[in-house]
Protein backbone atom coordinates (compact mmCIF):
# COMPACT_ATOMS: atom_id res chain seq x y z
CA UNK A 1 0.00 0.00 0.00
CA UNK A 2 1.41 3.47 -0.66
CA UNK A 3 0.01 6.91 -0.36
CA UNK A 4 0.65 10.36 -1.93
CA UNK A 5 1.51 13.47 0.43
CA UNK A 6 0.21 16.55 -1.15
CA UNK A 7 -0.07 20.05 0.28
CA UNK A 8 -2.54 22.19 -1.97
CA UNK A 9 -1.99 25.68 -1.37
CA UNK A 10 -5.43 27.88 -0.43
CA UNK A 11 -4.27 30.18 -3.87
CA UNK A 12 -2.33 27.05 -5.98
CA UNK A 13 -4.91 27.36 -8.64
CA UNK A 14 -4.71 31.26 -9.34
CA UNK A 15 -2.52 31.87 -12.85
CA UNK A 16 -3.49 35.35 -13.43
CA UNK A 17 -6.93 37.97 -13.08
CA UNK A 18 -8.87 36.20 -15.96
CA UNK A 19 -8.55 39.44 -18.12
CA UNK A 20 -8.61 38.91 -21.80
CA UNK A 21 -8.64 42.10 -23.91
CA UNK A 22 -9.48 44.39 -21.70
CA UNK A 23 -12.43 41.39 -20.86
CA UNK A 24 -12.92 40.12 -17.64
CA UNK A 25 -13.91 36.61 -17.86
CA UNK A 26 -16.69 35.72 -15.03
CA UNK A 27 -14.37 32.34 -14.66
CA UNK A 28 -11.04 32.81 -15.71
CA UNK A 29 -6.79 32.14 -14.47
CA UNK A 30 -8.77 30.70 -11.22
CA UNK A 31 -10.97 33.83 -10.13
CA UNK A 32 -14.38 33.70 -9.95
CA UNK A 33 -16.57 37.15 -10.07
CA UNK A 34 -15.23 40.19 -8.20
CA UNK A 35 -15.25 41.84 -11.99
CA UNK A 36 -15.25 45.14 -10.96
CA UNK A 37 -11.77 44.23 -8.43
CA UNK A 38 -9.92 42.47 -11.31
CA UNK A 39 -10.92 45.04 -13.74
CA UNK A 40 -9.19 47.81 -11.59
CA UNK A 41 -6.35 45.20 -10.93
CA UNK A 42 -5.49 44.91 -14.19
CA UNK A 43 -5.57 48.50 -15.13
CA UNK A 44 -2.58 48.62 -12.27
CA UNK A 45 -1.08 45.76 -13.99
CA UNK A 46 -1.05 48.37 -17.11
CA UNK A 47 0.01 51.14 -14.96
CA UNK A 48 3.23 49.09 -13.92
CA UNK A 49 4.27 47.92 -17.19
CA UNK A 50 4.23 51.52 -18.21
CA UNK A 51 6.50 52.06 -15.58
CA UNK A 52 3.78 55.03 -14.11
CA UNK A 53 3.07 53.68 -10.81
CA UNK A 54 6.20 55.20 -8.46
CA UNK A 55 5.07 56.93 -5.57
CA UNK A 56 1.58 54.65 -5.02
CA UNK A 57 0.75 51.40 -3.61
CA UNK A 58 -2.76 49.56 -3.80
CA UNK A 59 -5.40 48.99 -1.08
CA UNK A 60 -7.48 46.73 -1.18
CA UNK A 61 -10.85 46.89 0.78
CA UNK A 62 -13.59 44.40 1.64
CA UNK A 63 -15.40 42.19 3.92
CA UNK A 64 -13.44 38.70 5.09
CA UNK A 65 -13.11 36.15 2.55
CA UNK A 66 -13.58 37.71 -1.12
CA UNK A 67 -11.11 37.72 -2.18
CA UNK A 68 -8.52 40.43 -1.40
CA UNK A 69 -5.49 37.72 -1.12
CA UNK A 70 -6.57 36.12 -4.65
CA UNK A 71 -6.37 39.30 -5.88
CA UNK A 72 -2.43 39.98 -4.82
CA UNK A 73 -1.74 36.46 -5.69
CA UNK A 74 -3.38 37.33 -9.27
CA UNK A 75 -1.45 40.77 -9.53
CA UNK A 76 2.03 39.03 -9.22
CA UNK A 77 1.23 36.04 -11.61
CA UNK A 78 -0.16 38.14 -14.51
CA UNK A 79 3.12 40.44 -14.02
CA UNK A 80 5.10 36.94 -14.62
CA UNK A 81 6.56 33.88 -13.42
CA UNK A 82 9.91 35.54 -12.25
CA UNK A 83 8.18 38.12 -10.50
CA UNK A 84 9.08 38.09 -6.58
CA UNK A 85 6.39 38.10 -4.18
CA UNK A 86 6.67 38.21 -0.77
CA UNK A 87 3.94 38.18 1.88
CA UNK A 88 3.33 39.05 5.42
CA UNK A 89 0.27 39.89 7.96
CA UNK A 90 0.61 43.28 9.27
CA UNK A 91 0.92 41.93 13.39
CA UNK A 92 4.40 40.32 11.41
CA UNK A 93 6.34 43.46 12.18
CA UNK A 94 6.13 43.17 15.64
CA UNK A 95 9.32 41.02 16.14
CA UNK A 96 11.37 40.74 19.44
CA UNK A 97 14.47 40.38 17.80
CA UNK A 98 13.89 42.78 14.86
CA UNK A 99 13.29 46.24 14.73
CA UNK A 100 9.54 46.96 12.77
CA UNK A 101 10.70 49.13 10.00
CA UNK A 102 13.62 46.41 9.51
CA UNK A 103 11.19 43.38 9.23
CA UNK A 104 9.48 46.16 6.52
CA UNK A 105 12.94 46.79 4.53
CA UNK A 106 13.48 43.16 4.57
CA UNK A 107 10.12 42.25 3.42
CA UNK A 108 10.58 45.17 0.57
CA UNK A 109 14.04 43.97 -0.52
CA UNK A 110 13.36 40.34 -0.22
CA UNK A 111 10.33 41.59 -3.02
CA UNK A 112 13.03 42.92 -5.51
CA UNK A 113 15.38 40.71 -7.62
CA UNK A 114 18.19 41.08 -9.66
CA UNK A 115 18.47 39.43 -13.10
CA UNK A 116 22.24 39.10 -13.10
CA UNK A 117 24.11 38.03 -16.49
CA UNK A 118 27.66 37.00 -16.41
CA UNK A 119 29.61 35.99 -19.45
CA UNK A 120 32.85 33.73 -18.23
CA UNK A 121 34.82 31.14 -19.83
CA UNK A 122 34.34 27.84 -19.19
CA UNK A 123 35.73 24.00 -19.78
CA UNK A 124 32.25 22.49 -20.79
CA UNK A 125 32.19 18.37 -22.00
CA UNK A 126 31.32 15.14 -20.67
CA UNK A 127 33.68 13.29 -18.39
CA UNK A 128 34.83 10.63 -20.19
CA UNK A 129 37.99 9.49 -18.09
CA UNK A 130 38.92 10.70 -14.75
CA UNK A 131 42.31 9.64 -13.22
CA UNK A 132 43.19 10.67 -9.86
CA UNK A 133 47.06 10.81 -8.57
CA UNK A 134 46.97 10.19 -4.79
CA UNK A 135 50.47 11.28 -2.20
CA UNK A 136 50.73 11.08 1.22
CA UNK A 137 48.98 13.64 3.20
CA UNK A 138 51.75 15.91 4.60
CA UNK A 139 50.86 15.84 8.31
CA UNK A 140 49.47 12.16 8.52
CA UNK A 141 51.94 9.97 6.48
CA UNK A 142 49.73 6.59 7.02
CA UNK A 143 46.70 8.35 4.94
CA UNK A 144 46.85 9.72 0.81
CA UNK A 145 45.03 12.36 -0.28
CA UNK A 146 44.39 13.64 -3.81
CA UNK A 147 46.98 15.84 -5.47
CA UNK A 148 45.94 16.12 -9.12
CA UNK A 149 44.96 14.04 -12.10
CA UNK A 150 43.79 14.28 -15.43
CA UNK A 151 40.58 14.90 -16.98
CA UNK A 152 38.96 13.55 -20.40
CA UNK A 153 36.49 16.19 -21.25
CA UNK A 154 33.91 15.37 -24.64
CA UNK A 155 31.64 17.35 -26.58
CA UNK A 156 30.33 16.60 -29.82
CA UNK A 157 32.58 18.49 -31.78
CA UNK A 158 36.03 17.42 -29.92
CA UNK A 159 37.70 15.86 -27.12
CA UNK A 160 40.52 16.98 -24.68
CA UNK A 161 42.70 15.56 -21.71
CA UNK A 162 43.23 18.85 -19.21
CA UNK A 163 45.56 18.00 -16.43
CA UNK A 164 44.00 19.62 -13.25
CA UNK A 165 45.25 20.47 -10.15
CA UNK A 166 44.27 19.05 -6.47
CA UNK A 167 41.29 22.02 -5.91
CA UNK A 168 39.38 20.51 -9.09
CA UNK A 169 39.63 16.98 -8.11
CA UNK A 170 38.69 17.78 -4.87
CA UNK A 171 35.26 19.04 -5.69
CA UNK A 172 34.85 16.20 -8.71
CA UNK A 173 35.22 14.15 -5.67
CA UNK A 174 33.29 15.86 -3.32
CA UNK A 175 30.38 16.45 -5.35
CA UNK A 176 30.03 12.85 -6.78
CA UNK A 177 30.54 13.29 -10.55
CA UNK A 178 31.39 10.53 -12.05
CA UNK A 179 31.83 9.28 -15.92
CA UNK A 180 29.47 10.36 -18.04
CA UNK A 181 28.20 13.22 -16.28
CA UNK A 182 28.36 16.39 -17.95
CA UNK A 183 30.45 19.13 -16.05
CA UNK A 184 31.82 22.93 -16.45
CA UNK A 185 35.05 24.29 -14.75
CA UNK A 186 35.02 28.27 -14.12
CA UNK A 187 38.13 29.05 -15.93
CA UNK A 188 38.81 32.41 -13.10
CA UNK A 189 37.82 30.31 -10.00
CA UNK A 190 38.33 26.62 -10.84
CA UNK A 191 34.82 25.87 -9.49
CA UNK A 192 33.20 23.09 -11.03
CA UNK A 193 29.26 22.20 -11.31
CA UNK A 194 27.25 19.12 -12.63
CA UNK A 195 25.04 20.02 -15.00
CA UNK A 196 23.16 16.24 -15.61
CA UNK A 197 23.63 12.99 -16.79
CA UNK A 198 24.94 12.66 -20.31
CA UNK A 199 22.13 11.45 -22.85
CA UNK A 200 23.46 8.03 -23.88
CA UNK A 201 26.06 7.52 -21.29
CA UNK A 202 25.00 4.67 -18.84
CA UNK A 203 21.67 3.15 -19.46
CA UNK A 204 20.57 1.71 -15.72
CA UNK A 205 16.95 0.67 -15.04
CA UNK A 206 16.60 3.11 -12.11
CA UNK A 207 18.65 6.45 -12.34
CA UNK A 208 18.01 10.31 -11.69
CA UNK A 209 15.79 12.32 -13.97
CA UNK A 210 18.27 14.96 -14.95
CA UNK A 211 19.60 13.93 -18.28
CA UNK A 212 20.80 16.65 -20.27
CA UNK A 213 22.11 16.89 -23.85
CA UNK A 214 25.87 16.23 -25.01
CA UNK A 215 26.90 19.92 -25.14
CA UNK A 216 27.64 20.80 -28.90
CA UNK A 217 31.19 23.09 -29.99
CA UNK A 218 33.97 23.64 -28.66
CA UNK A 219 35.17 22.46 -24.74
CA UNK A 220 36.83 25.68 -24.07
CA UNK A 221 33.69 28.41 -24.67
CA UNK A 222 32.34 31.53 -23.35
CA UNK A 223 29.18 30.98 -21.74
CA UNK A 224 26.52 33.20 -20.43
CA UNK A 225 24.97 32.26 -17.04
CA UNK A 226 21.73 34.10 -15.53
CA UNK A 227 20.47 33.99 -12.08
CA UNK A 228 18.12 35.74 -10.46
CA UNK A 229 18.54 37.07 -6.61
CA UNK A 230 16.96 39.65 -4.33
CA UNK A 231 18.17 42.70 -3.12
CA UNK A 232 18.22 40.84 0.30
CA UNK A 233 20.16 38.30 -0.67
CA UNK A 234 22.89 40.52 -1.77
CA UNK A 235 22.31 42.60 1.67
CA UNK A 236 23.06 39.54 3.81
CA UNK A 237 26.07 38.72 1.26
CA UNK A 238 27.54 41.90 1.70
CA UNK A 239 26.65 42.00 5.69
CA UNK A 240 28.47 38.36 6.42
CA UNK A 241 31.56 39.71 5.15
CA UNK A 242 31.89 42.88 7.17
CA UNK A 243 31.39 40.32 10.19
CA UNK A 244 35.15 39.44 11.19
CA UNK A 245 33.63 37.53 14.46
CA UNK A 246 31.50 35.17 12.25
CA UNK A 247 34.35 33.84 10.48
CA UNK A 248 36.84 33.43 13.14
CA UNK A 249 35.25 32.22 16.10
CA UNK A 250 31.51 31.03 14.98
CA UNK A 251 29.65 33.86 16.24
CA UNK A 252 25.86 34.27 14.61
CA UNK A 253 25.94 36.74 12.22
CA UNK A 254 24.02 40.05 12.67
CA UNK A 255 20.36 39.80 12.25
CA UNK A 256 19.66 43.40 11.50
CA UNK A 257 21.25 44.08 8.27
CA UNK A 258 23.41 47.81 8.56
CA UNK A 259 22.53 51.06 6.54
CA UNK A 260 26.11 50.85 4.78
CA UNK A 261 25.60 47.25 4.00
CA UNK A 262 22.07 48.50 1.91
CA UNK A 263 23.55 51.12 0.02
CA UNK A 264 26.98 49.42 -1.00
CA UNK A 265 24.51 46.63 -2.37
CA UNK A 266 22.34 49.94 -4.49
CA UNK A 267 25.62 51.40 -5.64
CA UNK A 268 26.52 48.01 -7.13
CA UNK A 269 23.05 47.05 -8.74
CA UNK A 270 22.54 50.37 -10.09
CA UNK A 271 26.69 49.96 -11.88
CA UNK A 272 25.73 46.66 -13.22
CA UNK A 273 22.60 48.05 -14.51
CA UNK A 274 24.22 51.04 -16.01
CA UNK A 275 26.46 48.34 -17.69
CA UNK A 276 23.60 45.93 -18.99
CA UNK A 277 25.34 43.08 -16.58
CA UNK A 278 21.79 42.87 -14.96
CA UNK A 279 18.31 44.31 -14.52
CA UNK A 280 15.76 44.76 -11.75
CA UNK A 281 12.94 42.49 -11.62
CA UNK A 282 10.26 44.67 -9.27
CA UNK A 283 8.05 42.22 -7.30
CA UNK A 284 4.69 42.31 -5.11
CA UNK A 285 4.59 42.80 -1.22
CA UNK A 286 1.59 41.97 0.05
CA UNK A 287 1.04 43.18 3.76
CA UNK A 288 -2.49 41.73 4.82
CA UNK A 289 -4.16 42.77 7.96
CA UNK A 290 -2.88 46.25 7.29
CA UNK A 291 -4.97 47.89 10.33
CA UNK A 292 -2.33 45.80 12.59
CA UNK A 293 0.27 48.22 11.39
CA UNK A 294 0.68 51.20 13.74
CA UNK A 295 1.22 54.89 12.80
CA UNK A 296 5.38 54.78 12.52
CA UNK A 297 5.41 51.44 10.10
CA UNK A 298 2.75 54.02 8.09
CA UNK A 299 4.98 56.82 8.14
CA UNK A 300 8.19 54.26 6.99
CA UNK A 301 5.87 53.23 4.06
CA UNK A 302 4.66 56.50 2.78
CA UNK A 303 8.46 57.17 2.93
CA UNK A 304 9.25 54.04 1.11
CA UNK A 305 6.76 54.64 -1.67
CA UNK A 306 8.83 57.44 -2.92
CA UNK A 307 12.59 55.40 -3.11
CA UNK A 308 14.33 54.45 -6.44
CA UNK A 309 13.89 50.81 -5.28
CA UNK A 310 10.82 50.26 -4.06
CA UNK A 311 8.46 47.39 -4.45
CA UNK A 312 5.01 47.50 -5.75
CA UNK A 313 3.16 47.72 -2.49
CA UNK A 314 -0.54 46.31 -1.98
CA UNK A 315 -2.15 46.35 1.48
CA UNK A 316 -5.30 44.57 2.35
CA UNK A 317 -7.95 44.82 5.05
CA UNK A 318 -11.48 44.01 6.12
CA UNK A 319 -11.99 46.76 8.71
CA UNK A 320 -13.96 50.11 8.33
CA UNK A 321 -13.49 53.10 10.78
CA UNK A 322 -11.05 52.04 13.55
CA UNK A 323 -8.49 53.34 15.64
CA UNK A 324 -4.87 53.96 14.16
CA UNK A 325 -2.67 51.73 16.30
CA UNK A 326 -0.09 53.85 18.05
CA UNK A 327 -2.78 56.94 18.32
CA UNK A 328 -5.94 57.54 19.67
CA UNK A 329 -7.47 58.46 16.83
CA UNK A 330 -9.84 56.88 14.23
CA UNK A 331 -9.63 57.16 10.56
CA UNK A 332 -10.77 55.14 7.46
CA UNK A 333 -9.69 51.54 8.00
CA UNK A 334 -7.41 52.20 10.55
CA UNK A 335 -5.02 54.36 8.61
CA UNK A 336 -3.66 57.91 8.66
CA UNK A 337 -5.28 60.22 5.84
CA UNK A 338 -2.35 61.52 4.37
CA UNK A 339 -1.25 57.59 3.63
CA UNK A 340 -4.57 56.90 2.03
CA UNK A 341 -4.16 59.76 -0.44
CA UNK A 342 -1.51 57.74 -1.78
CA UNK A 343 -3.37 54.58 -2.59
CA UNK A 344 -5.54 53.40 -5.06
CA UNK A 345 -8.61 51.69 -3.61
CA UNK A 346 -9.38 49.06 -5.07
CA UNK A 347 -13.24 47.20 -3.21
CA UNK A 348 -14.10 43.64 -2.90
CA UNK A 349 -18.02 42.53 -2.83
CA UNK A 350 -19.48 39.73 -1.08
CA UNK A 351 -20.06 36.90 -3.66
CA UNK A 352 -23.26 36.12 -5.17
CA UNK A 353 -24.91 32.44 -4.62
CA UNK A 354 -24.06 31.82 -8.22
CA UNK A 355 -20.28 32.90 -7.34
CA UNK A 356 -20.19 30.63 -4.43
CA UNK A 357 -21.37 27.22 -6.54
CA UNK A 358 -18.55 27.92 -8.94
CA UNK A 359 -15.37 28.57 -6.27
CA UNK A 360 -16.79 25.50 -4.59
CA UNK A 361 -16.47 23.75 -7.67
CA UNK A 362 -12.81 25.22 -8.09
CA UNK A 363 -11.64 24.49 -4.70
CA UNK A 364 -13.06 20.79 -5.31
CA UNK A 365 -11.42 20.35 -8.38
CA UNK A 366 -8.18 21.23 -6.88
CA UNK A 367 -8.35 19.20 -3.35
CA UNK A 368 -9.48 15.97 -5.69
CA UNK A 369 -12.80 16.02 -3.94
CA UNK A 370 -16.20 14.96 -6.25
CA UNK A 371 -19.56 15.81 -5.31
CA UNK A 372 -23.09 14.97 -5.85
CA UNK A 373 -25.44 17.62 -7.12
CA UNK A 374 -27.15 18.03 -3.67
CA UNK A 375 -23.76 18.01 -1.56
CA UNK A 376 -22.49 20.94 -3.88
CA UNK A 377 -26.05 22.76 -3.22
CA UNK A 378 -25.57 22.29 0.43
CA UNK A 379 -22.36 23.92 0.44
CA UNK A 380 -23.19 26.76 -1.30
CA UNK A 381 -26.20 27.41 1.10
CA UNK A 382 -23.81 27.20 3.47
CA UNK A 383 -21.30 29.90 2.53
CA UNK A 384 -24.14 32.24 1.56
CA UNK A 385 -25.70 31.83 5.03
CA UNK A 386 -22.71 31.39 7.10
CA UNK A 387 -19.39 32.26 4.75
CA UNK A 388 -17.61 31.06 2.03
CA UNK A 389 -14.74 30.12 4.10
CA UNK A 390 -16.45 28.06 6.30
CA UNK A 391 -18.13 26.32 2.96
CA UNK A 392 -14.66 25.87 1.31
CA UNK A 393 -13.13 24.32 4.74
CA UNK A 394 -15.94 21.52 4.78
CA UNK A 395 -15.15 19.96 1.18
CA UNK A 396 -11.39 17.66 2.76
CA UNK A 397 -13.46 16.74 5.80
CA UNK A 398 -16.72 15.46 4.08
CA UNK A 399 -14.53 13.53 1.81
CA UNK A 400 -12.84 11.50 4.52
CA UNK A 401 -16.32 11.17 5.84
CA UNK A 402 -17.73 10.12 2.94
CA UNK A 403 -14.37 7.35 2.56
CA UNK A 404 -15.33 6.27 5.99
CA UNK A 405 -18.56 5.01 5.10
CA UNK A 406 -17.57 3.10 1.72
CA UNK A 407 -18.28 5.96 -1.02
CA UNK A 408 -15.82 8.10 -3.33
CA UNK A 409 -18.61 10.76 -3.66
CA UNK A 410 -19.84 13.44 -1.29
CA UNK A 411 -23.17 13.43 -0.47
CA UNK A 412 -25.45 16.19 1.37
CA UNK A 413 -25.55 13.78 4.61
CA UNK A 414 -21.81 14.09 4.77
CA UNK A 415 -21.90 17.74 4.41
CA UNK A 416 -24.77 17.98 6.80
CA UNK A 417 -22.36 15.56 9.48
CA UNK A 418 -19.74 17.34 9.08
CA UNK A 419 -21.29 21.21 9.59
CA UNK A 420 -22.42 19.52 12.84
CA UNK A 421 -19.10 18.54 13.71
CA UNK A 422 -17.23 21.79 12.98
CA UNK A 423 -19.59 25.00 13.44
CA UNK A 424 -19.19 27.94 11.80
CA UNK A 425 -18.13 31.53 13.62
CA UNK A 426 -21.93 32.76 14.20
CA UNK A 427 -22.76 29.52 16.05
CA UNK A 428 -19.54 29.71 18.33
CA UNK A 429 -20.36 33.09 19.07
CA UNK A 430 -23.92 31.99 19.57
CA UNK A 431 -22.70 29.02 22.28
CA UNK A 432 -20.75 31.28 23.89
CA UNK A 433 -23.51 33.52 24.55
CA UNK A 434 -25.25 30.76 25.83
CA UNK A 435 -22.87 29.34 28.03
CA UNK A 436 -21.39 32.73 29.35
CA UNK A 437 -21.89 32.42 32.63
CA UNK A 438 -20.23 28.85 32.90
CA UNK A 439 -16.95 30.32 31.17
CA UNK A 440 -13.77 31.91 32.38
CA UNK A 441 -12.89 35.36 31.89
Amino acid sequence: MSATFERVGTHSHIKGLGVRNGEVLPVGDGLIGQTEARKAAWLVVQLIRSGKMAGRAILLVGPPGTGKTAIAVAIARELGPETPFMALTGSEVYSAELKKTEVLMQAMRKSIGVRIRERRWVYEGVLEKLDVRYDRHPLNPYTQVPVGGSITLKTEKETRNLRVDSNIIYQILQKGITEGDVIWIDEETGRVSRAGRAKGYGEFDVQPKDIVEVPSGPIYKEKEFVYTLTLHDLDVMESRSDSILSIFFGAPSQKEIPPDARARVDKTVKEWVEAKKAELVPGVLFIDDAHMLDIETYSFLSRAMESELSPIIILATNRGYTRIRGTDIEAPHGMPLDLLDRLLIIRTRPYTPDEIREIIKVRAREEGVELEADALEELVKLGAEKSLRYATQLLSPALLYAKQNGREKVSREDVAEVSRLFISTAESSSYLKELEEKMLR
